[in-house]
């Protein structure tokens, strides 16, 4: 009798510059045939020995064929996408309209707003120069939030000073440096709970769970020094529809999804300020860092299968763990601050285990700046320059018992110089919780 093998499952994987890369890693670990490619220069080297690697991901296109996968981690995309979707190529990721509503912030405003989202009439994303800012804030006094059109949250800054003094000496630096781009929103500082809300689309309707998250952003505990990008998140998978934060925010966009055939994970950050109002503060329409890694913790189903059926515009049963998940990164030098051409270098600084892992916990570590030393199993390096080593992950019916495995597992880990937060999930089970569970919103 013939025996028939299972059709081999291929996964092209493009990268920007590493925000979902460890789902190559795991689509890989789930069995499927991956090819990744890296745009940024200075993460070529990542992955290494881990993934196969392309330096030309569409001359790919006919390797992962049309009934292969294609992913995209990163806005900037979404026009290709669009134009491989049109050609009948499988591809998850986002849409060109997805790029504009998180990197055109006064657009995605203006979207939020137009689907009945409320949206602060004090809250107003601008797009200035550093000089048409400093202009900006001296006739409209206050505590404003700076951030560069990019993904650099090197210049991030979040004004405290009422007056928006402080804020006008971080732009002043800005402009005597000539920071590439020139190119800054502001965005008038509203204060309250910072929460989001978010979920995958499959082209046509919402696909799995709603994921609320809780961001941590700034570097030290307690919320304080730079802001870092993300330092560590809490998340959890909520199943009741109607959930009051999903349907008076990121559900009002499913018609605006479906217009330019969204195929991908959506999220809106929020401030909750009372019980009454809840103000969107930018879309996120692409795969999270640090979500995607949180997301590979609490899913059982395995991506690949989920992925297929959001490409395909199907419907999936998503499986998932009960309870709060939390992530925090494991950073080193120059993080926070990546400047191109300043970096301290800590490439080739390998990553030690003080102990031998179990595969559950092997299964919990997330790989970014990270390579493979070759012929060796559990071997890893820095390959990178980002400062962002790894994303350890932990989940409990509980967010103490969450914190529990998770820092228990940190532990365990030493990379020199390395830093990380000790205070992820803390702020939401001292006093955020309350405050949500009380005004109605979770």
């Amino acid at each position: 009798m013939e025996t028939i093998l299972a059709p081999e499952k291929r996964v092209l994987f493009i990268s920007k510059e590493l925000i979902g890369a460890d789902l190559a890693y795991r689509l890989k670990k789930e069995g499927c045939k991956v090819k990744l490619f890296i745009e940024a220069e200075s993460d070529k080297q990542c992955f290494d020995g881990m993934v196969e690697k392309t330096a030309n991901w569409e001359a790919e296109l006919g390797w992962v064929g049309k009934d292969g996968l294609i992913v995209f981690d990163d806005v900037g995309y979404g026009t290709i996408q669009d134009d491989l979707r049109a050609k009948g190529y499988l591809v998850i990721g986002g849409s060109a309209d997805g790029d504009k509503l998180e990197l055109d912030r006064e657009y995605g405003q203006k979207i939020l707003k137009d689907s009945g989202v409320q949206v602060s009439k004090d809250f107003k994303t601008l797009h200035f120069t550093p000089q048409e800012a400093i202009d900006y804030i001296e006739t409209h006094q206050g505590s404003w939030v700076i951030k560069h059109n990019t993904h650099n949250t090197s210049f991030t800054y979040v004004s405290v000073l009422e007056d928006g003094s402080d804020a006008i000496d971080v732009l002043t630096k800005y402009e005597a440096s000539k920071t590439e781009g020139q190119e800054f929103s502001i965005q008038k500082k509203v204060t309250g709970v910072e929460l989001a809300v978010g979920r995958f689309f499959n082209g046509n309707n919402w696909s799995g769970p709603i994921i609320i998250n809780r961001e941590h952003k700034h570097l030290c505990n307690d919320d304080i020094g730079p802001l870092g990008g993300e330092t560590g998140t809490l998340m959890w998978y909520e199943t009741n529809e109607n959930n009051r934060l999903f349907q008076e925010t990121l559900g009002k966009l499913e018609l605006q999804l479906q217009k330019s055939n969204y195929k991908g994970y959506v999220d809106v950050n929020c401030i909750i300020p009372d019980q009454s109002s809840v103000y969107p503060l930018e879309i996120t329409s692409r795969f999270g860092s640090c979500t995607n890694q949180l997301q590979s913790e609490i899913q059982i189903s395995k991506w690949y299968d989920f992925f297929c059926a959001l490409a395909k515009g199907e419907e999936f049963n998503l499986e998932y763990k009960t309870g709060f998940g939390i992530n925090v990164a494991l950073t080193t030098p120059p993080f926070p601050y990546r400047i191109p051409g300043h970096e301290f270098s800590q490439q080739g600084t390998r990553i030690f285990f003080k102990e031998t892992l179990t595969d559950n916990e092997i299964n919990s570590l997330h790989f970014e700046d990270v390579a493979r030393e070759a012929g060796a199993n559990n071997s890893y390096y820095i390959a990178g320059n980002s400062g962002y080593i790894l994303y350890i992950t932990g989940i409990g019916e509980t967010v103490e018992e969450a914190r529990e495995s998770v820092y228990s597992l940190i532990k365990k880990i030493h990379i020199p110089k390395m830093f990380y937060r000790t205070d992820i999930g803390l702020p939401f089970m001292n006093k955020d919780y309350t405050l949500l569970k009380t005004w109605g919103w979770i």
